[in-house]
């Protein structure tokens, strides 16, 4: 059975699948085209980070970051599962539970900015309806970047 709860973004569980995380995103892209959240950053009060967890086994992450510098609208942040748990939907009850907290919340719209060579990223988050759009907020254009929204 699959729990998605919050987490601590600065607990040791947390801090492991962000290590992981991080990795994975260096594996893909220079430094300079990849705009993670630091643990601490992520323990700020306008952030929420869920933790899924898969028969009480910690499986993914994922947060929200409320902003209002470019309108009122909810970010997504480090959405990641492991890859023992990937293809069984951790991703996806994430997402849904990120917008439903944003929608608790009166916020408008989701936003998020990932990147070209994560396509079953791409994939889920069209499925989710998605759309894409320019660079928002303090994001510049990039090539290997890709940003979208999502009217809630």
């Amino acid at each position: 059975m699959m729990l998605i709860k919050p987490l601590d973004p600065l607990s040791a569980p947390a801090a492991h699948l962000l290590a992981l995380s991080d990795a994975y995103m260096a594996s893909l892209y220079p430094a300079e085209s990849n705009h993670m959240e630091s643990p601490n950053a992520l323990a700020l009060p306008n952030v929420l980070f869920l933790g899924a967890y898969l028969d009480d086994e910690l499986a993914g992450c994922g947060a929200v970051k409320i902003m209002s510098d470019d309108g009122l609208y909810g970010e997504i942040k480090r959405v990641y599962v492991l890859d023992s748990f990937r293809g069984r939907g951790v991703s996806k009850l994430l997402m849904q539970a990120l917008e439903t907290y944003l929608v608790e919340q009166k916020i408008p719209s989701a936003r998020l900015e990932t990147g070209i060579s994560q396509p079953e990223a791409l994939g889920l988050y069209e499925k989710l309806g998605y759309q894409y759009r320019a660079p928002f907020a303090s994001y510049q254009l990039d090539p290997l970047s890709v940003f979208m929204e999502k009217t809630l």
